[in-house]
């Protein structure tokens, strides 16, 4: 397909085969960031819920183990406690829960852009192809750059250092 058929070509009843939208920029840029998101959102959340269930599996040990009549139960619950809070460390450096929301948010909002582009509707509606496919890039590109930018904010939240205790905006509660 060349740029004048691609430009000419409605955007909408079905006009916009995956053959011809393979080989198109914008639409591989939107499949390789829904991948991405979708990944990175699948990963954040099992080291979320993964670190977060052993904690508590940790913590409901502690005091089952300390009723225990052994000479090693006292090292054992402190060894327990002490790792529940370099496990909230890692939680709390990573921002695994934070960042699995905000990507799993960033991937739906990038399939309901997918899904307005293929039927031609909402913002796509009655635009010819090569004009659908732009408004799908400055979108996509605009989702993805509001990503980014929570992400920088996050990330700076959480290497505030210590001495000034904040990073310039108000602490999360």
């Amino acid at each position: 397909m060349n740029d004048a058929d691609r430009h000419e070509t409605p955007a909408v009843d079905g006009d916009l085969p995956d053959d011809g939208l393979a080989h198109c920029h914008e639409w591989r840029r939107l499949e390789d960031q829904l991948a991405w998101y979708g990944r990175r959102s699948r990963g954040c959340r099992r080291w979320h819920k993964g670190l977060r269930l052993v904690q508590v599996t940790f913590a409901a040990a502690i005091p089952v183990i300390s009723l225990a009549d052994l000479s090693w139960a006292r090292w054992l619950t402190a060894a327990l406690g002490a790792l529940i809070a370099v496990l909230e460390a890692v939680e709390q450096i990573n921002q695994f829960g934070p960042l699995w929301i905000q990507y799993r948010a960033t991937a739906e909002s990038l399939k309901h852009e997918k899904f307005l582009l293929l039927a031609g509707a909402g913002p796509y509606r009655e635009l010819a192809r090569g004009e659908a496919l732009r408004l799908l890039a400055e979108r996509v590109e605009e989702r993805v750059s509001r990503e980014h930018a929570r992400w920088v904010h996050t990330t700076a939240e959480t290497v505030a250092t210590p001495a000034t205790g904040q990073s310039g905006s108000t602490p999360r509660r």
